[in-house]
């Protein structure tokens, strides 16, 4: 069974939608890799993602905005004959964002985007105080471009 690449703009959407998190890869300034997984929100082709003001994410992220976000979903382990190994393989749903972090500074903005991931994960509206706000780094990720691939399904 091959893997073949998802062009349907809806269908990627509806499989960030059925995501609980995602992985952003950047760049460190020293030109290693780095991975981490976060929460998300995602709306009109935009990625929101927030953590502290302070850290290697941001120290990486201020020098070096360009990311790859990652998501995954619908894995089910599958094989073609129980008895051999290399039948076996894992069924996935799976979307790559490219785009730049820009970093949102106004509160109203942060708000918005806040309001976006709290609402995917708990379905319920939140009132955000202005240390909060404050003190939270959200980043805004303009997707550039999708690639999705399916795999098993």
């Amino acid at each position: 069974m091959r893997s073949h690449t998802i062009t349907d703009q809806k269908e990627m959407e509806e499989i960030i939608g059925q995501c609980q998190w995602c992985h952003v890869a950047m760049t460190s300034t020293d030109g290693d890799p780095y991975v981490i997984p976060m929460n998300f929100g995602f709306r009109d082709g935009t990625i929101f993602i927030h953590g502290s003001r302070k850290g290697k994410k941001i120290d990486i992220l201020e020098q070096h905005p360009s990311v790859c976000i990652h998501f995954s979903t619908g894995h089910q382990l599958r094989y073609q004959n129980e008895q051999v190994a290399c039948s076996w393989s894992m069924k996935y749903r799976s979307i790559l964002c490219y785009g730049k972090v820009e970093f949102l500074t106004s509160p109203e903005e942060k708000i918005d985007a806040m309001s976006l991931i709290m609402t995917k994960f708990t379905n319920r509206e939140f009132k955000f105080n202005a240390p909060s706000i404050r003190e939270v780094n959200v980043m805004r990720i303009k997707v550039e471009r999708f690639e999705g691939r399916i795999y098993g399904y």
